[in-house]
């Protein structure tokens, strides 16, 4: 059933209303790893409530309690549960979003103040614009049409938004397991919806039906008493930043290979049916090369980077804490260091299972190297990794919305980041979860210049429309 033309004609006059709103909720700095944001994430929560309130939806507040960051106890933004339709004839949609943004200055490299929003030259640009500020607001757009035409929606939705979800989504797993339970708010469920992800190019929308998980490691390497003058005491002590820097350097090769053993041993390999997939994608390595700024693909081979990106893990090197970073040549001896790396983690991988391969992995490495300095190892956050059926009516309806608003059909991918909640959601509502991105493969989101293209907000929002109309008209069959 595609959606009524009177909704699409008004997305398209109340465009410039539309981009406001998302003007609005970029510029509430909603950074959830800086402390001194928290009151601001906690605003942006209060905000994004009185818009779905305004626009006829039942919303909870849910406190989540406090935690411990950098020092200090903060409490936890909260979750906002949201609900519109009650009617038993149709079917009920879960939407999750966050309202949460990565860190951002102008020193890091934008071309403006990272919160203060921009139209230029057809793109939305400002921090969250694409992750995931537009989205959600996306969803909002679908709300004010249909409330403003008198129109019914043509299923029941439920929301749960966070605050969380760029600093491991603290306290949103319980939450979902107990809303899920009978009674719960977001018991009853028939599919999820999830828009948190990007185009697999700047060309051809997707649905993606996988995520890589994630776990998130600190290495610790402690010894003198305080920082020293290296020209007191280099070669004289063993250095902490020496063996981290042994330690970061043992864990991966210039390939990407992933050094630890059984890591990489874990992963089965695909099969043929997985790999016609691959080769259909409309993608070539000039478009993550495009993508990264820079001719740096691992590959030239499109099939051999598209499964680097979706169905194998990765480990990357994130940064050391305590080292000297500031302009100038400083000459300290650090008396402690900490490295941060991540694994990316595919089916079947689970944390429970590679933690122990990588810590042993890391002991072992930092008894080879007979220094008298201490070494402490742990995992920091983790998530596990996620895979649907693309043959589910839930997916079968996004290829329908995809293909009436776009005028083509949809990749199907796997994507390579982490969203540790949808795997929560598919298996305590037990319903299919579904990734229908708004955004492309070069919005920028975690960098600098972050953006979303106007169309893609603006068609985004007729596709996010057109897909409940769809899900309305399938088979649960």
């Amino acid at each position: 059933m595609p959606a009524p033309t009177e909704f699409l004609e008004y997305v398209d006059r109340n465009a410039s209303g539309f981009i406001n709103r998302l003007k609005e909720a970029v510029e509430i700095k909603s950074v959830s790893s800086d402390v001194s944001r928290r009151p601001d994430v906690i605003k942006m929560g209060e905000w994004l409530e009185k818009q779905l309130q305004a626009l006829g939806v039942t919303t909870k507040q849910v406190d989540l309690g406090k935690h411990e960051m950098s020092g200090h106890t903060l409490q936890l933004p909260p979750a906002i549960l949201g609900k519109i339709g009650e009617d038993k004839s149709k079917k009920t949609v879960l939407i999750y979003g966050h309202y949460d943004v990565q860190p951002a200055k102008l020193s890091d490299g934008w071309n403006q103040e990272p919160f203060e929003f921009v139209e230029k030259d057809g793109l939305l640009l400002g921090r969250g614009s694409t992750d995931d500020k537009g989205p959600i607001m996306g969803w909002i757009n679908v709300l004010e049409a249909h409330q403003k035409l008198g129109k019914p929606l043509p299923v029941n939705l439920k929301f749960v938004f966070e605050g969380m979800e760029e600093y491991g989504s603290e306290g949103l797993d319980e939450l979902v397991i107990r809303e899920a339970q009978p009674g719960g708010w977001i018991h009853g469920v028939d599919c999820v919806c999830i828009s948190d992800n990007y185009w697999l190019n700047t060309r051809t929308p997707a649905l993606t039906y996988g995520l890589r998980g994630i776990d998130y490691y600190g290495i610790t390497i402690t010894g003198p008493g305080q920082d020293l003058h290296s020209g007191l005491f280099g070669r004289t002590v063993h250095e902490p930043m020496t063996d981290l820097i042994k330690l970061m350097g043992s864990l991966v090769d210039v390939n990407g290979g992933i050094k630890v053993p059984g890591v990489e041993e874990l992963v089965p390999p695909p099969t043929e049916e997985e790999l016609q997939l691959y080769h259909k994608m409309d993608y070539e390595t000039a478009d993550i090369e495009a993508a990264a700024g820079g001719p740096v693909a691992l590959s030239q081979n499109k099939i051999d980077v598209l499964m680097g990106r979706m169905r194998y893990p990765s480990l990357s090197l994130h940064g050391i804490e305590g080292a000297f970073s500031d302009p100038g040549a400083k000459t300290v001896i650090p008396a402690k260091v900490t490295g941060k790396f991540s694994i990316r983690l595919v089916p079947p991988q689970t944390p429970a299972q590679v933690e122990p391969l990588v810590r042993a992995y890391v002991e072992q490495q930092f008894a080879a190297l007979n220094s008298r300095n201490k070494m402490t190892f742990g995992s920091l956050h983790s998530g596990s990794p996620w895979v649907a059926d693309i043959n589910h009516w839930n997916f079968r309806a996004a290829h329908k919305a995809v293909k009436a608003v776009w005028g083509i059909d949809p990749d199907y991918t796997r994507e390579g980041g982490s969203i540790p909640v949808t795997l929560t959601f598919a298996e305590s509502l037990g319903v299919n979860v579904l990734l229908l991105p708004m955004g492309r493969a070069d919005d920028g989101a975690h960098s600098t210049n972050e953006k979303l293209d106007r169309s893609n907000y603006i068609e985004g929002t007729k596709m996010l429309g057109a897909y409940l109309y769809e899900v309305a008209a399938e088979s649960s069959a």
